[in-house]
């Protein structure tokens, strides 16, 4: 790294650590791109949901899932092209922008990192290498090596610990299946349990899932059914149970096949969406917050093969980007109804799939 990256990274850290209230609540969009090797970086303006261009930061691979530190000063970005692995960033909470502080090596090509509640630990789970990993994070936010590899079923999808940190879940694609193993945070290490914490029917590729903001009910989404399962989420003993499955298909499906890919709940747990690749379409749910079931708002057209989407932390905007589109399509979402209303389209790079959206309110969240 050269002498003024470094010195950026060092004033981006203190900024974090003296950030005081006078400083402005200020809200950044990322977005990967894939086939570009690139992340674009935007700020939101949270008044009418406007983006503007902050810089575009070139990454050297195949750039997907990324990941913000709990105190969201860095921001990890896994890559998927030779060699794998992840690249540390230093988030700027002044003006947005990345510093790359440096790069790690990945068990395999992971398709999802997250991090623990701590930020010490980054776990990954990989589609084609059947497994889930965990690398250490230093003291400084920065990824290290791998240090724990746990083999799975075919295409291991997404993880993420429980709200309270003891366990981790991962969905595992080709088996069905979404895994529990518990999670010493002392030393990172993954233990899992010798039967799935939730068997789903076969054929139905469970990829992403969200735990709600009060940590009553987990939303998985399934990749080749059209599916979206609400189950019960037993925060005392880390258990779930079914209480309803929802099609994410539009009313006048006529695709070969369903293809579910991202599921996101709005900060207040009022509202569920899922995207869906062959219709290109974003569907709304508005949440029973006793029951935790679903009713269908509507379906919205978005950009083509919408791997990625995320909503902003107020609540009010839902940011989406397609694999086969060059665009980001910004909406509102209606605080009363959860209905969505598109406000603008916007350029990324090519392979866009990935949306973080981090916010800074003076406080150093």
């Amino acid at each position: 790294m050269s002498v003024k990256a470094v010195s950026r990274a060092v004033a981006i850290l203190l900024a974090g650590v003296t950030m005081s209230a006078t400083v402005h609540a200020s809200t950044y969009a990322y977005v990967s791109n894939a086939d570009s090797q690139d992340i674009s970086v935007f700020s939101l303006d949270k008044s009418n949901g406007a983006l503007k261009p902050v810089e575009t930061v070139s990454v050297g691979g195949t750039v997907m899932p990324m990941a913000f530190s709990p105190n969201h000063l860095r921001l990890y970005a896994g890559l998927r092209s030779k060699p794998f692995g992840v690249v540390s960033f230093a988030v700027s909470p002044l003006d947005g922008r990345l510093t790359e502080l440096g790069k790690a090596p990945l068990a395999e090509s992971m398709a999802y990192v997250s991090t623990d509640a701590s930020g010490r630990y980054l776990f990954s789970a990989s589609y084609g290498g059947n497994l889930l990993a965990v690398n250490g994070i230093g003291e400084n936010g920065v990824a290290g090596d791998v240090q724990q590899i746990v083999k799975t079923g075919p295409m291991a999808h997404a993880i993420r610990n429980a709200p309270d940190n003891r366990y981790v879940f991962a969905s595992v694609l080709g088996a069905d299946a979404w895994l529990r193993l518990k999670f010493d945070a002392a030393n990172g290490a993954l233990t899992q349990d010798a039967a799935p914490a939730y068997s789903l029917p076969a054929k139905s590729g469970p990829r992403h899932f969200v735990f709600s903001p009060d940590e009553r009910f987990v939303y998985l989404i399934d990749e080749l059914d059209g599916k979206l399962h609400v189950l019960a989420f037993d925060k005392q003993r880390d258990a779930v149970k079914p209480v309803q499955t929802v099609s994410i298909l539009p009313p006048n499906f006529s695709g070969d096949k369903p293809w579910g890919a991202d599921v996101h709940i709005t900060p207040d747990g009022r509202f569920v969406y899922a995207s869906e690749r062959t219709s290109s379409t974003l569907a709304a749910y508005r949440v029973d917050r006793a029951s935790g079931k679903l009713t269908r708002i509507g379906t919205y057209p978005t950009e083509k093969q919408p791997r990625g989407f995320n909503i902003d932390p107020s609540g009010n905007y839902l940011l989406a980007v397609g694999q086969l589109s060059t665009n980001l399509s910004a909406y509102r979402i209606n605080r009363e109804t959860g209905a969505l209303s598109a406000l603008g389209q916007y350029p990324v790079g090519k392979g866009a799939n990935w949306i973080e959206i981090v916010e800074f309110n003076g406080s150093n969240d």
